[in-house]
């Protein structure tokens, strides 16, 4: 794990993110993202699937006793903003993010730090690998290009999900909840 990692908990949220910095997921090259995904599914022995757009659902049945909860989406998309400073060289396609700590804080060294979504994804990677955790059925889905159009949420197809709950991983300001959406489009209303 990354030095300016060490310590900071929990410790399964940071491990998964630490993976994802060193995984290039530019908008529309989110494979390796897709692919850590479903090695991760597979190592924690769950089931998943995957859509013709790329986008992948992780499902993990619910804690004994919990059977009869709702089943919860987890989602959190792929993608991050791609973006250096101009004295930096860096490849999007084939570097890791380099991190820096300032206090309590983490930044990237010249580039996006990839937070956006990579800590949501993280989170929900963590809750899927978390064994100690009490929960009703979950579906763990992570899309692709949210960056640059959203879509892999727009082409989400309708088999993809069986949950009517949602909580989206990905949000604009810190320490907030949202009840909505992050995500937007245009239209048009009678």
């Amino acid at each position: 794990m990354d030095q300016d990692l060490e310590g900071l908990r929990p410790e399964l949220v940071w491990k998964h993110f630490d993976q994802l910095r060193s995984i290039p997921r530019c908008s529309k090259n989110e494979a390796g993202a897709v692919a850590y995904v479903r090695s991760v599914a597979e190592r924690l022995g769950l089931n998943f699937r995957t859509d013709a757009a790329g986008n992948i659902v992780v499902m993990k049945p619910a804690s004994s006793g919990k059977e009869g909860a709702p089943t919860v989406v987890l989602q959190g998309h792929l993608d991050m903003v791609c973006e250096k400073n101009k004295d930096v060289t860096f490849d999007f396609i084939k570097d890791p993010i380099q991190l820096r700590k300032e206090g309590d804080y983490l930044y990237a060294k010249g580039t996006t730090l990839g937070a956006d979504n990579g800590i949501g994804v993280a989170a929900a990677l963590a809750v899927l690998e978390d064994r100690s955790l009490v929960h009703g059925p979950i579906e763990a889905l992570f899309t692709i290009d949210e960056e640059t159009g959203l879509t892999g949420a727009f082409a989400l197809g309708p088999d993809m999900l069986t949950a009517r709950l949602m909580i989206n991983l990905d949000t604009e300001e810190e320490r907030a909840i949202y009840v909505g959406c992050a995500g937007g489009g245009n239209r048009s209303w009678p």
